[in-house]
C-alpha cells in the first residue's frame, strides 16, 4: 500500500496526525540544512474561502515570527487567489530570509504559480502541477480570462479593419464592454507577467552564471528568458483553460529549471508522507493549514449553526463544533441581536472569535463562522 492508504488504515486521530506531520516537516527541514519551513495549504475540494486572500498575511507573519535560518522552505498547495496578496507575502518573506525554496507536492495553480516563481529553487514531483497565470476577471457576472477577452476584442478590431464594417453579431458583445474594463484586463495581465518576470530574473536566475558551453550569462539574457517564461505562463492561447495543469516537462520546455524531488531519495519519502497526512487532516472540518514545525494555524468550517428562538424570544444559533485536534464535541451558543442566557451545556461564542478547547487547549478562529451566521440572519452576534 501507499502512504495514504497506510495512514488511513492506522486510524490516527487529529492530534496524532498533527504530530506525524511535524516529524515529516523536520525531516524535510533537515535535508535543507535545518532551514525554517512553512506550510501554506488549502483543501481544494471544500466549499470554503480556500483562496489566497488578505486574511493570510497576518497568519504568515505570525508563523514566521521565530526565525532560525537564512533560508525558508515553503510547502505550497493552493487553487490560487489574489496576486496582490502573493506580492505582499513574498515581500514579507524576502525581508526575513535570503533564500526561498518552494515545494509543490500537489497543486499550486494561478496565484500559487506566481508565488512559486518567486523562489530561488522549485521542487516538484511527477504528479505536481502549476497552472496558467492569465488573470481572471468578472464581467456582467461572468468570469473570463483577461487574455481571452483581449484576444477576442483584437480579432473583432482586425476584422473591422479588413472588411470596413462591423459584423452585427458582435454588437451585443461590445455593448457589454467598456474601455475601462478592457484597460482593467490589460493591467491585470501586465501585473502578473511583470511580477513573475521580475522575480525570475532577480531570484531564480541569480545563480545562473554560465551556459552549457561555459560562456557567461548576461543580464540581458536573464531578462529575455524571464520575460519569455512569464509570457508563456500567461498565454491563454497556449493552455486554453485556466485550470490546465502545467507539469515539470512543460516547464522544462520553457527552459525553466525544476528540481524533481522524486529522484532525491532523502526527500521524496518525507514529502509524500507529509502530503498524505495533510490530505487526511483535511477530512476534518479544516480547510486551511498554515504551519511550521513548532506551531500551526487552522482555518475551520463549523457546522450545525441553526438559528432558533430562546424561551424569552431572543434568537440564538447553536453550533456543533468539533475540535480539530482532540475531536472533542462542543456546543457553542451565539446570541443574535440581544443577550440571552446560556442553555445548559452550551459555551458562549467568543468575543474575539477565538474558541479554546477546554480539553487540549487548541485555539480555533471562528471569524468565518461569525460572518456566515450574521449574513444568514442579518443580526449581529452579541
Amino acid at each position: 500500500m501507499g502512504y495514504y492508504s497506510d495512514y488511513l488504515s492506522s486510524g490516527m486521530n487529529f492530534n496524532q496526525l498533527e504530530k506525524e506531520r511535524k516529524i515529516q516537516l523536520k525531516k524535510i527541514s533537515d535535508f535543507f540544512s535545518n532551514s525554517d519551513i512553512l506550510v501554506y495549504a488549502a483543501d481544494l475540494m471544500k466549499r470554503a474561502p480556500v483562496s489566497i486572500d488578505y486574511t493570510d498575511i497576518l497568519a504568515f507573519e505570525d508563523q514566521l515570527s521565530s526565525i532560525t535560518s537564512e533560508t525558508l522552505v515553503v510547502i505550497l498547495e493552493t487553487p490560487g487567489g489574489f496576486g496582490e496578496v502573493v506580492e505582499d507575502l513574498v515581500s514579507l518573506i524576502r525581508k526575513k530570509y535570503k533564500k526561498l525554496i518552494v515545494i509543490i507536492p500537489g497543486y499550486a495553480k494561478s496565484a500559487g504559480t506566481i508565488f512559486a516563481m518567486s523562489a530561488d529553487e522549485i521542487y516538484m514531483g511527477i504528479t505536481s502541477a502549476l497552472g496558467p497565470i492569465d488573470a481572471q476577471i468578472q464581467v456582467n457576472g461572468k468570469q473570463f480570462s483577461a487574455d481571452e477577452l483581449l484576444d477576442q476584442f483584437k480579432s473583432i478590431s482586425n476584422e473591422i479593419k479588413e472588411t470596413g464594417r462591423l459584423n452585427p453579431i458582435y454588437i451585443p458583445i461590445l455593448q457589454n464592454l467598456s474601455l475601462g474594463e478592457l484597460k482593467r484586463c490589460t493591467n491585470a495581465q501586465e501585473f502578473s507577467k511583470k511580477l513573475v518576470a521580475k522575480w525570475l530574473e532577480k531570484y531564480k536566475f541569480s545563480s545562473w552564471t554560465t551556459h552549457d558551453d561555459g560562456t557567461e550569462v548576461t543580464d540581458k539574457e536573464k531578462k529575455k528568458r524571464a520575460n519569455y517564461i512569464a509570457s508563456k505562463l500567461r498565454e491563454n492561447a497556449t493552455w486554453l483553460t485556466h485550470g490546465k495543469s502545467i507539469r515539470i516537462e512543460d516547464l522544462q520546455e520553457m527552459k525553466l529549471q525544476i528540481n524533481n524531488y522524486d529522484s532525491i531519495t532523502q526527500l521524496v519519502e518525507p514529502i509524500n508522507k507529509y502530503y498524505a497526512l495533510m490530505r487526511i487532516s483535511f477530512d476534518a472540518n479544516v480547510y486551511k493549514i498554515i504551519e511550521t514545525i513548532n506551531s500551526q494555524i487552522y482555518r475551520l468550517i463549523a457546522t450545525g449553526a441553526i438559528p432558533k428562538p430562546q424561551q424569552n424570544g431572543i434568537p440564538i444559533a447553536e453550533i456543533d463544533f468539533i475540535c480539530p485536534k482532540c475531536a472533542t464535541h462542543h456546543k457553542i451558543q451565539a446570541n443574535l441581536g440581544n443577550k440571552a442566557d446560556l442553555k445548559p451545556g452550551n459555551k458562549p461564542f467568543p468575543k474575539n472569535n477565538v474558541f479554546k478547547c477546554e480539553v487540549c487547549s487548541t485555539e480555533s478562529n471562528l471569524i468565518d463562522l461569525r460572518r456566515q451566521i450574521e449574513a444568514q440572519t442579518n443580526k449581529k452576534i452579541v
